[in-house]
This record gives C-alpha cells, sequence and structure tokens, in this order.
C-alpha cells in the first residue's frame, strides 16, 4: 500500500482518535498533520511493520502526550456537536439536543483530567485496549495504567457528583 493509500483511507479514523484525545477538533488536525508529515518520511519501514496504523496511532498518541504548548494544555476545549458525530453507535432515537448537552458536559469534565489520565481513558474506552497494551503504548506499569484509570474516574465522578448538587441547590 502506498502513503497516498493509507492517507486517505485512515484519515476519518486518525482524526476522531486525535479528536477524543485532544478535545479539540483544530488541535487533532494538527497532530495528525504532523504525524502524517513524519509518516510520509519513513513509510518504508512503517509499511514494513506488522500493523502500519497501530504504528501510526501510536505516533498520534506519541504526538499528544508529548505536547509542549502551554496554551493547549490548559485549555481542552468542548466540540459538543462534533463528539455526538463521532461513530455514535448508540442506535434508537433521542434528543439531539440532549446529546449535545451531554457531551459538552463530558468534555468539560474531561478537561480536567491530566494528559496522561486522559490518553488512559480514551485508549481502554474508545480503543478498548486491556492495561498491558496501554502501558506499553505510554511507557508505564500495567498497575500505574490501573492507577491512572482509577483517579481518573474517581475525578470525573466528583465533577460529576458537584454538579449534580449545584443544579439541584439551584432548583430548590
Amino acid at each position: 500500500m502506498t502513503f497516498e493509500q493509507f492517507a486517505v483511507a485512515r484519515l476519518p479514523s486518525l482524526l476522531r482518535y486525535a479528536v477524543v484525545l485532544t478535545g479539540d477538533r483544530d488541535l487533532a488536525q494538527d497532530v495528525v498533520q504532523e504525524v502524517l508529515a513524519r509518516a510520509q518520511v519513513r513509510w518504508r519501514r512503517i509499511d514494513g511493520a506488522d500493523s502500519p496504523e497501530a504504528y501510526v496511532r501510536r505516533m498520534v498518541l506519541n504526538e499528544y502526550l508529548s505536547w509542549r504548548r502551554s496554551w493547549a494544555a490548559r485549555n481542552v476545549h468542548a466540540v459538543g456537536e462534533r463528539l455526538v458525530d463521532i461513530d455514535d453507535a448508540r442506535g434508537g432515537v433521542r434528543d439531539h439536543a440532549q446529546d449535545v448537552v451531554e457531551a459538552d458536559e463530558l468534555w468539560n469534565r474531561l478537561a480536567t483530567l491530566g494528559r496522561k489520565q486522559r490518553a488512559v481513558l480514551v485508549l481502554r474506552y474508545y480503543e478498548q485496549l486491556d492495561d498491558e497494551a496501554i502501558a506499553d503504548l505510554i511507557g508505564c506499569s500495567p498497575a500505574t495504567v490501573r492507577s491512572h484509570a482509577s483517579r481518573a474516574l474517581k475525578s470525573l465522578r466528583l465533577t460529576s457528583e458537584r454538579a449534580t448538587r449545584i443544579h439541584a441547590e439551584e432548583m430548590s
């Protein structure tokens, strides 16, 4: 497969993956563009790998984790309707406005997490990887992956409980 064929075929998937990691469509496009530019230069070696797509996805993850733009690290923006468009497999008829509100709430809570915690949750729940695979990708032990996931989920629950309590107080 040529690099051009790979890029055309896998670009939508790589962009969805980067959007979920970064929480910002524009930044995701920047990350994927940077990765594809580097992948094109190394395409012969990448194409010879067992799974070129897995190799490039790891490049996307590494680019995200090594981000050095201070404004981007502090400001993960909600993507609202765009998240609803990402392979929504729930099926059935739902209220689109409620989906957008829920997606915004989720992104606002995810924005409070550190990059590694966010990456662990994305790799676990979006990519469906096990702890050993995540540990290999991030470069830590499976126990550290579990710790990141546990802390991230606890933080998300606390943020959700706090928002529910505030909403209930406002309603009374």
